[in-house]
């Protein structure tokens, strides 16, 4: 089915989906796929998990909306759990992880108004991915994203990701720079995974010129990188701003920008809002997510499920010589290939797989933390034959 009442904006669909169950959704002929993508690092629960369903349907029926004039108790209790168990001082909700990341954006302008700046600058990176509104658009890396909407607002500076000598550098170059908006791992830029000490330098960096460190985990938190924040796998390092969406809902729209310290504090009564923000029903979907996460120990199964899908992978692609690298943390799983690989995507429905390629060469693997070791299993196997008769038609 396809409609021209849509906007051609996400091309040529062929595939229709009608319904979802656990690891699975079905197509409008009845087939079953196994989706290893969860809707882009949404449904990390799976498809309409009995928990977030039930939350939703209770809500429904007891109010869907209010207005941000009103204290909301759902949107209360998400946002001391998210405080809770992230270290930081309060939340600002949101319905996307692009309106999040805005409001990051914001947070440093609003520091950089503060301190006198007439172009408060934020450094941005190479290959990022922050959003499609204009402002997340320009501090995305990635220039065909740009392409067709100039002119875009000013105020970032780009560098390459995991070069934090490049951001040194740049300190010493100018002195508007207010904070470093910067993703733990590169999801759309193709799962890059940068040095260990990374982001403990970028977090000196901002300590020594009082700048806000600010972390994209749009694709990164919510138990998929094998903790909840990607930032928990360094000891002491805490953001001054994290943001987060996609997993948060399971597929309910909601988006949060998180803040501490002097940041949580530029905000003030009308210097921003949403309208639709924190409403009750995407707040009881988003302590649903958190509390099954927890109760069903699905944080540390990603990180087990990843480690094995990880090494499976490099057994059974072993001698590739076609694939340049396998790496991943925790259920963040990507394959290079030294070459364009868009057609493993239509490989892998014919196998009844849901995959993605990201970067034009990258197999980007984003299933549910639901997965069972046997369809864990059988990712890794499908995608390593699949990847293996790529690279010898290719040849």
């Amino acid at each position: 089915m396809a409609t021209p009442a849509l906007m051609q904006n996400y091309g040529n669909r062929t595939l229709t989906l009608v319904r979802g169950e656990g690891n699975y959704v079905w197509d409008d002929a009845g087939r079953r796929y196994l989706d290893a993508l969860s809707g882009i690092a949404v449904c990390g629960l799976g498809h309409c998990h009995p928990a977030v369903t039930e939350a939703i349907q209770d809500q429904a029926a007891t109010l869907l909306h209010a207005s941000n004039l009103y204290n909301l108790p759902p949107q209360e209790k998400l946002a001391d759990k998210l405080v809770t168990l992230s270290g930081m001082d309060n939340v600002f909700f949101s319905n996307s992880g692009a309106e999040a990341n805005e409001a990051a954006i914001k947070l440093a302008r609003k520091l950089g108004n503060e301190r006198g700046l007439a172009i408060p600058k934020i450094v941005v990176t190479e290959g990022a991915f922050h959003g499609r509104t204009l402002a997340t658009l320009t501090a995305t890396g990635n220039p065909k994203v740009q392409q067709g909407f100039a002119p875009l607002p000013e105020g970032f500076l780009r560098v390459p990701y995991n070069d934090a000598a490049a951001i040194e550098k740049l300190a010493a170059e100018h002195s508007d720079i207010v904070a470093i908006l910067v993703e733990p791992v590169q999801g759309e830029g193709g799962i890059r995974i940068p040095d260990a000490d990374y982001l403990p330098r970028l977090r000196a960096l901002c300590d020594q010129h009082d700048w806000l460190l600010m972390l994209d985990e749009i694709q990164t938190a919510n138990g998929r990188s094998g903790k909840l924040f990607a930032y928990q796998h360094y000891a002491d390092l805490l953001p001054d701003v994290v943001t987060t969406a996609k997993g948060l809902g399971n597929g309910v729209p909601i988006g949060a920008c998180l803040a501490r310290g002097k940041a949580a504090e530029l905000f003030t009564a009308g210097s921003h809002g949403s309208t639709f923000g924190g409403n009750p029903l995407a707040c009881r979907a988003g302590i649903a997510v958190l509390e099954t996460l927890e109760n069903e120990w699905l944080i540390e199964r990603a990180a087990k499920l990843g480690s094995d899908l990880v090494e499976q992978l490099k057994t059974e692609l072993a001698g590739c010589a076609q694939v340049k690298e396998v790496r991943g943390l925790g259920l963040l799983v990507g394959i290079e290939l030294d070459r364009p690989c868009a057609e493993l995507v239509d490989m892998a429905r014919a196998k009844d797989l849901l995959i993605n390629v990201t970067s034009g060469n990258v197999v980007r693997l984003l299933p549910p933390l639901t997965l069972s070791d046997a369809e864990c299993s059988q990712i890794a196997t499908t995608v390593a034959a699949l990847v293996r008769d790529f690279a010898a038609k290719a040849d």
